[in-house]
């Protein structure tokens, strides 16, 4: 299977956004791609809330949501949609992180609420509280497609490795991690992190990523780091993007993690253990 990975700069207006977001996913499956990949908040990337309550929808009313399973069933592809933000009817007014994965007849196949919330200090000025405005979802989900099964992920989940362990010990062979990592943190610790999931659960990890200085009509602006990337089973980085908006290709060989797990079988080889 060619998976397209796509790397997007979106703004905090949806409507904006979605044009462009449907012409690369386009080209990916014109350049070959059955499965293609959207980064993190596909729909919008803004740190204002009031303007998030404005622009953000239900899931059953997204207008990016539906716009995207149409185009899954006109080009015939799996798509996975990075993660969209979404009203939820939570008392809190809190919003929902969520990815989801689209079968080729444009049906919703799973969808998976981002656990970890990235409540963090880079600096003193880049300081974030994903969980003031996103609740975490609770539920790790593996769903089955053609090419393998598929873990599914959200950006900070990727610094949490037991979450990878259990989705591949639950039978991922395909870990996707969409992303709008900090521009800070994606230069340090983006690819490592990426190579060591992949390495620890002798999965493919296709991550795909938000990249540049995000437009705002309202608050303040947001850097991304960018570089998209695919990594093998054996740990190998198949392709980086870079900075450029855009697509990149990746072939998925199942048999790659086969090799792989039977070169180095850890995931059968846990022992219980006490204390600390």
């Amino acid at each position: 299977m060619r998976a397209g990975l796509l790397q997007l700069n979106v703004s905090d207006d949806p409507a904006a956004n979605l044009p462009e977001t449907r012409a690369l996913i386009r080209a990916a499956a014109q350049g070959g791609a059955g499965f293609v990949l959207t980064p993190e908040v596909t729909n919008c990337i803004s740190g204002d809330r009031a303007h998030q309550q404005a622009m953000l929808h239900p899931e059953e009313t997204d207008p990016t949501l539906a716009a995207l399973r149409a185009d899954a069933a006109d080009l015939g592809i799996w798509l996975l949609i990075g993660s969209l933000g979404l009203k939820t009817d939570d008392a809190d007014g809190r919003f929902a992180n969520r990815s989801f994965l689209i079968a080729p007849d444009g049906a919703v196949a799973a969808r998976y609420d981002k656990i970890h919330m990235f409540d963090v200090n880079v600096s003193e000025t880049e300081i974030y509280r994903e969980s003031a405005g996103y609740r975490p979802g609770a539920r790790a989900v593996v769903a089955d497609t053609p090419f393998g099964k598929v873990g599914m992920t959200v950006c900070y989940d990727v610094r949490f490795p037991t979450l990878y362990r259990a989705l591949a010990k639950a039978g991922a062979e395909v870990l996707t991690v969409p992303a709008a990592f900090n521009h800070i943190t994606g230069q340090a610790h983006w690819e490592v992190l990426l190579r060591a999931r992949a390495i620890e659960t002798g999965c493919f990890v296709l991550a795909p990523a938000q990249v540049g200085e995000h437009a705002a009509h309202d608050g303040r602006t947001r850097k991304t780091y960018g570089h998209a990337l695919a990594v093998a089973p054996w740990g190998e980085v198949l392709s980086d993007a870079g900075t450029k908006v855009g697509v990149t290709f990746v072939d998925i060989d199942r048999a790659a993690v086969a090799r792989a797990r039977a070169r180095v079988p850890s995931l059968m080889h846990d022992r219980p253990f006490e204390g600390p």
